[in-house]
């Protein structure tokens, strides 16, 4: 059963709500996440471990990320158990002058923020990273780029929060938000009710569906990305690597109604490689077809060719909860006091968790944040 009553009431047991949670027991806020199905079965469960700066927006997005990533050298201290993370620096390749011309104003723009970047010839690219094909003209690098493991970490946030008193309910899905005079007072499940005057709305591609629940039309939808993971091998590639092709896709270069096909290569601390991946409106089908696995593949083994005739011992997808700015959804949603919105990050989520996890505390806790995160809003979408 739910408990009768809660501070706050936290939607999604993926990695963003178990941050959520985790940073308001930290402050001895009570507090129950509720997960409509196991933890970490949408798309923290089914990513890659990158925890990349350079592949965000210029700007606030940036910043944000920044602050997140800046986070994690703590939560190593803090986290009950070692979630893999090392920061050993990413690299973007580009195959061609026009993908090079367009690296360069990334990293321009970059830098603007206050990004440690550079942006290397392909000579220099290979001596940093001898895994990369000979072809690669060129490719940024970043040293703060990092790798964590994602279900760890999100593991970890779960079981510190529990041991401070917050409380995690599974199959527990939400099927009504009670509001009176433009106030949450209450959430229904299956399994009971519990009263609360705050709501964290966590449920990732799912938050437009608690959305309803207030009829509020959230603008988040699924994308999928399918993803494929070889045997455990000796080390290949010394950090996590994106083609030029990925930013392309993730920025909208690309046309965002089809399934283009960006390189991400990421070698765990087992050996494993994970390299992914497509990014596909499919709705909620989170089935990997044979043109996905063999675009990824093709693409992968151009990149770096040491990859060709390694063993494929697992495919999977992933759903992102993509909005249409690439930017996600953060704090009070106006007209609904108590109900705030956590979602929409896509491929980002495990690096923004530390500073979502703990923006959201803030803002129930105090009312505001250290961060601005006011171009974040909901109402963004509607002015």
């Amino acid at each position: 059963m739910v408990p009768d009553k809660a501070d706050v009431v936290v939607i999604g047991g993926g990695v963003i709500g178990a941050s959520i949670l985790y940073h308001l027991s930290k402050r001895k806020i009570g507090a129950v996440l509720l997960e409509k199905g196991e933890l970490i079965s949408g798309s923290s469960g089914a990513c890659d471990g990158l925890i990349f700066l350079q592949s965000k927006k210029p700007g606030p997005h940036l910043s944000l990320a920044l602050v997140s990533a800046g986070q994690f050298a703590n939560l190593k201290q803090e986290l009950p158990f070692d979630v893999e993370h090392k920061v050993n620096g990413g690299m973007i390749a580009a195959e061609n002058e026009r993908e090079l011309e367009a690296l360069e104003r990334l990293v321009a723009e970059q830098r603007k923020t206050g990004l440690d970047i550079s942006l290397l010839g392909g000579a220099q690219a290979r001596e940093k990273e001898s895994s990369l094909s000979e072809h690669i003209v060129g490719a940024t690098f970043c040293p703060l780029d990092a790798q964590v493991n994602p279900l760890l970490l999100a593991h970890a946030f779960i079981r510190s929060a529990k041991e401070m008193g917050g409380q995690v309910i599974t199959d527990s899905a939400v099927v009504a938000i009670e509001v009176r005079s433009n106030r949450v007072r209450s959430v229904r499940t299956k399994k009971g009710v519990t009263k609360t005057n705050t709501v964290v709305n966590a449920a990732g591609a799912h938050a437009p569906e608690i959305g309803k629940l207030l009829h509020l039309e959230i603008p988040i939808k699924p994308r999928r990305g399918q993803l494929l993971v070889t045997e455990p091998l000796p080390p290949i590639v010394g950090r996590g690597i994106l083609s030029a092709t990925y930013i392309a896709a993730k920025f909208g270069s690309a046309p965002a109604e089809t399934d283009c096909e960006g390189i991400s290569i990421d070698q765990t601390a087992s050996g494993n490689l994970i390299v992914g991946s497509t990014r596909e409106f499919v709705g909620f089908n989170q089935g990997t077809t044979y043109r996905g696995m063999k675009g990824i593949a093709r693409e992968a083994v151009r990149i770096v060719p040491q990859l060709r005739d390694r063993h494929i011992i697992r495919i999977f997808s992933g759903l992102r909860p993509y909005t249409p700015d690439g930017l996600p959804i953060l704090g009070r949603v106006e007209g609904i006091d108590g109900f705030i919105m956590a979602a929409g990050h896509e491929g980002d989520g495990i690096a923004l968790s530390p500073i979502t996890g703990e923006a959201m505390a803030e803002i129930i806790d105090t009312g505001d944040t250290h961060v601005p995160i006011s171009e974040f809003g909901l109402e963004r979408f509607y002015s």
